[in-house]
């Protein structure tokens, strides 16, 4: 997210408050690392926005931190999973996803990381957290959640903690791979914020976990902006029942505000029921 002057930051937060999840492009310290070529390329191939890349450092719950890269403000992906991805077709519609889905008919045990640190969840992301399990267990899937909270993390197919080392507001996750779902899922800058906007964030961090796409992919206009995330001859899959168009409620837009639910709207749950 771009740095306004103070006296426009202030006029602008009066007005309307727009928070991004692409708020880890704040983390300068690692703009310095050159993305190679292919990486771009790969991207690219994926229809992927490439402004802006970084090898950014994934900060984990037990105290370690691993380099991945950082696209899309918001999703945190592997050199492995990047150089894994597959060329796809360009088409229009609502609702996207990956290649990678998570296997039909899986129990994804989810754990709420709630240690007594900077690293565990307050009690209102736990709330939050519950608030956006629900959101997916009530859609009867054939993938399910199974939430519990600690710190014991190791067997836990998926793990939402907050990152204190993040600046500004947001979450970030990744794609799933070789059909299971991404494990971590973090947050950051949820202290200040209602209760509908942490669930709104976590629920659409799940979203990027189990295969999908920023729903407003090609333009970010719910950022504001008019830039496509990718290459102009290659595009995200689009799900059928949804139809083409800007979608202003969608959960998986790239932004949001300050009136959103935390829900899902028609579109997303046509989405999720064609997967899933």
């Amino acid at each position: 997210m771009r740095k306004m002057p103070p006296g426009l930051l202030s006029l602008i937060a009066a007005m309307v408050l727009m928070v991004s999840c692409n708020e880890n492009e704040l983390q300068t310290a690692q703009e310095t690392q050159t993305v190679s070529k292919e990486v771009l390329q790969k991207l690219k191939d994926f229809n992927i926005n490439t402004n802006g890349v970084q090898i950014s450092k994934q900060h984990l719950p037990d105290g370690t931190s691993v380099d991945r890269y950082l696209v899309e403000g918001d999703i945190y992906l592997s050199h492995e999973q990047i150089m894994g991805f597959n060329k796809i077709s360009n088409y229009l519609g609502k609702n996207y996803r990956t290649t990678n889905l998570v296997t039909p008919g899986t129990t994804i045990d989810i754990m709420g990381y709630n240690a007594n640190n900077a690293l565990g969840l307050s009690s209102n992301e736990q709330t939050a957290l519950t608030m956006a399990v629900q959101n997916y267990n009530n859609l009867n899937l054939s993938i399910s959640f199974n939430l519990t909270f600690g710190t014991n993390f190791s067997n836990k197919d998926m793990v939402v903690y907050v990152d204190p080392y993040v600046s500004g507001s947001g979450g970030s996750a990744s794609f799933p791979s070789n059909g299971n779902p991404n494990k971590w899922i973090e947050i950051h800058g949820m202290s200040g914020l209602n209760l509908d906007i942490i669930e709104h964030v976590i629920t659409h961090e799940i979203g990027h976990s189990v295969g999908f796409r920023h729903t407003d992919w090609q333009t970010r206009q719910s950022c504001g902006e008019n830039i496509n995330e990718g290459d102009a001859g290659v595009g995200a899959i689009p799900i059928p029942g949804t139809t083409a168009g800007y979608d202003p409620t969608s959960l998986m837009l790239a932004c949001f505000n300050s009136g959103v639910t935390g829900e899902f709207n028609s579109n997303d749950i046509i989405a999720l029921n064609y997967l899933y």
